[in-house]
């Protein structure tokens, strides 16, 4: 990857690839998520509304493994239950400043058809099914009786500016290391692929 990372760059930029997270709170088990970015689009391509304008995302919530409740302020994201167990998404409104709002509930997507949910409700998605998310849509999701295979495909995906969490949590995981990394993640790349 060193010796390539110049060829390799549109990668690097746009944060393809490895990305485990335990949101900094050193317990992945219990709060966690494992995701792959197949592709991202530029940012620059989406404020001039035209070019790559997409991501897409593969990944795994083990069995009551939390991804902590949190929103976007750009990306809107199709979340599919790929396979596997039931994938449970509970949701949140927002208040007129786009904070999360206990008491507002709002409109999904649920496989193309509209959906009004409740403060606090949770969708069981099973195998095949999917939620359309918008920007303001609080969320939080888990795999329920079993590990869950996530597709996302969304808008442009910023992970260091667009992850707006109801709790003061890190979106990347601090990992202290004993040893070279044998395969990066995307947290690694400024570190160890800087451009040059």
């Amino acid at each position: 990857f060193k010796r390539n990372a110049a060829a390799a760059r549109p990668i690097i930029e746009a944060q393809c690839g490895w990305d485990i997270t335990d949101y900094g709170a050193g317990d992945f088990e219990a709060l966690g998520l494992f995701l792959f970015t197949l592709r991202n689009g530029r940012l620059a391509d989406l404020q001039r509304g035209g070019g790559m304008c997409y991501a897409e995302k593969l990944l795994i919530s083990r069995q009551d493994q939390l991804s902590p409740m949190h929103t976007h302020v750009i990306k809107a994201e199709d979340i599919i239950n790929r396979g596997g167990a039931t994938l449970v998404v509970e949701l949140f409104g927002s208040d007129a400043e786009g904070r999360f709002a206990e008491d507002q509930g709002g409109t999904v997507y649920c496989d193309g058809l509209r959906r009004d949910f409740t403060p606090g409700e949770k969708l069981r998605l099973a195998p095949g099914e999917s939620v359309t998310l918008m920007p303001g849509d609080w969320h939080a999701f888990w795999g329920d009786g079993g590990d869950v295979l996530i597709g996302e495909v969304s808008t442009v995906n910023d992970d260091n500016t667009d992850n707006i969490f109801r709790e003061p949590i890190g979106r990347f995981s601090d990992i202290e290391e004993d040893e070279a990394p044998r395969h990066l993640l995307v947290s690694d790349y400024d570190q160890i692929l800087p451009a040059g």
